[in-house]
């Protein structure tokens, strides 16, 4: 406050002004007011819950029956971390966790973009005496709920198809719910930078597919050269895969401390940010 009270009156607007950027990042001020806000989106949603089940199931389910049933005629079985399995198992450890950011990215980046930007519904909410903190948290939970909602019911598929059984998909759940939160997070970073709907593309294309053919969903990574191997280790969604795989083997992650932390690094790192953008985008 001291640099803003200044005689001068560019010192004062320069001083104004610096404290406006970095104000962006000051920590989150979050409180249970987030609760109303994502209770709203729910009663909006469920009018369109089974039409949205649908979508959001459709396109994994191809990819699990084609390539699962399909190519695993051919593939056979594929050995991880010295046990054979087969080909359908391997696939549907790793679709479902791409299935859980795909769920989360296109909520926090189309859906919330309408609310944000087309429909104003944000601002209609911070007449409330909710902050615009409590909004971004709030649509990065519903995000993270959307693409629960989506696993559990892929989840019941691949149980009726007896892919696996192992009854340690239920700590498997609740990892796909850290999952969906850590894409919905750097999901809301492109949705505070966007102008458009057709920006949403660039992340699409550039990010998201790239990552799923290098984080082992559909061949192991040591298929791949030992650069680019090298850098699919610190994706989110390959850490991601080396926690929920093992767990449809039956088995525990061998090495879960490394994935859990990368993972718990994109999540705050990309709430903050998010944040941050989001705040500044409003300040202008």
């Amino acid at each position: 406050m001291q640099t803003i009270a200044t005689t001068s009156e560019d010192q004062g607007a320069t001083g104004q002004k610096g404290y406006q950027v970095l104000s962006v990042w000051r920590a989150p001020e979050l409180s249970m007011r987030w609760w109303p806000v994502f209770l709203r989106n729910l009663l909006v949603w469920r009018k369109l819950a089974i039409p949205s089940l649908v979508g959001n199931i459709a396109e994994p389910l191809m990819w699990l029956l084609a390539f699962g049933y399909g190519m695993g005629a051919l593939v056979g079985k594929i050995k991880v971390d010295g046990i054979e399995v087969p080909y359908i198992l391997f696939l549907a450890s790793g679709s479902i966790c791409m299935s859980a950011m795909n769920a989360a990215s296109f909520e926090a980046l189309y859906s919330a973009f309408s609310r944000m930007h087309v429909q104003k519904t944000w601002d209609g909410i911070m007449n409330a005496p909710i902050n615009l903190d409590s909004i971004v948290l709030a649509e990065m939970l519903w995000a993270a709920f959307k693409a629960i909602f989506t696993v559990t019911a892929i989840l019941g598929v691949m149980l009726a198809l007896g892919i696996s059984y192992s009854p340690k998909l239920l700590i498997a759940w609740p990892v796909l719910l850290g999952v969906g939160i850590t894409f919905s997070c750097l999901a809301l970073i492109f949705n505070a930078l966007a102008k458009g709907y057709d920006f949403f593309t660039y992340y699409f294309t550039l990010f998201l597919t790239p990552m799923m053919f290098l984080s082992g969903i559909f061949f192991p990574l040591e298929q791949l050269p030992p650069l680019v191997r090298a850098i699919s280790q610190w994706l989110p969604l390959t850490n991601a895969v080396a926690l929920v795989r093992p767990m449809f083997m039956d088995q525990w992650p061998t090495d879960w401390l490394r994935p859990l932390l990368v993972l718990t690094t994109y999540t705050v790192g990309g709430f903050w940010l998010a944040l941050a953008l989001t705040r500044k985008r409003f300040q202008g």
